[in-house]
């Protein structure tokens, strides 16, 4: 079975992209970030076409995620139970559902703009969110995986020069205790460490040269529980589908497990 994440930085534009990929790639599952449309928007018959079912999730411009299946698709469920809101409204970042009998979470996780902004202390709480659904989940037995755009590098490593990063998001102490918390609920990154490629990051800036020159972060992570990281037989950052004319920002992170 093979199971993906993608942020795709619009759905809309990068569909030609995701189609040629789904085709060649050939996941089983693919958790998709950053639709930036709305549930009735989302482009449903092309992706149909090539054998998937589609679940996703969009409340307009921003945000929005998605899960598509080729191995079933059941027990949906849109926005994490408890989930806090930005500015009074709720926002599309999460979606839940079972496929092949695995469970899968597609996170997009709030970026947080920088600390002491308000929506960073919305990040931490929506993360907050997200371990007490992970506490949830983790209680049935079964296969179980949070896969998406997290917006936190884990470890120091985890991007390409940490003093470009100084007073900024996404490497603060109270992110990465998130994540942490995580961890110790009974969740593993499917990249144990030390990693097994030197810097498989999954996000470079479109800035002139970020990507060449390979200045990038690993904020896409795959977060699993036993029966799942235990079911790994390989994993990687498929760095091709970030090159060429018009691609996300992020690059895909691909799993496949032994069932």
């Amino acid at each position: 079975m093979r199971v993906a994440t993608w942020n795709v930085n619009s759905i809309v534009p990068r569909l030609p992209r995701v189609l040629d990929w789904l085709e060649h790639t050939a996941p089983d599952v693919l958790c998709l970030q950053e639709l930036k449309n709305t549930t009735e928007a989302f482009p449903v018959e092309p992706v149909r076409s090539l054998g998937y079912e589609v679940a996703a999730y969009g409340l307009g411009r921003w945000n929005g995620v998605a899960i598509l299946s080729k191995v079933g698709l059941e027990d949906v469920v849109r926005g994490l139970p408890g989930e806090p809101q930005f500015d009074g409204q709720a926002e599309a970042r999460a979606i839940g559902a079972t496929c092949g009998g695995v469970r899968v979470w597609s996170v997009y996780v709030p970026n947080g703009r920088e600390p002491g902004n308000p929506h960073y202390a919305y990040k931490l709480a929506w993360l907050a969110a997200l371990r007490d659904l992970a506490g949830e989940e983790l209680a049935a037995d079964r296969p179980f995986a949070v896969l998406g755009d997290f917006n936190v590098a884990p470890a120091d490593d985890d991007v390409w020069d940490l003093e470009a990063f100084a007073g900024s998001t996404h490497v603060t102490g109270p992110e990465r205790a998130a994540l942490a918390a995580l961890r110790e609920a009974g969740l593993t990154d499917v990249f144990p460490r030390p990693l097994k490629y030197d810097h498989p990051f999954t996000y470079w800036d479109y800035r002139a040269g970020n990507f060449p020159n390979n200045r990038g972060m690993r904020i896409d992570l795959v977060y699993g529980n036993p029966a799942f990281t235990g079911a790994v037989t390989d994993s990687y950052v498929d760095r091709e589908a970030r090159k060429g004319k018009g691609p996300s920002d992020h690059a895909p992170i691909v799993v496949d497990l032994a069932r």
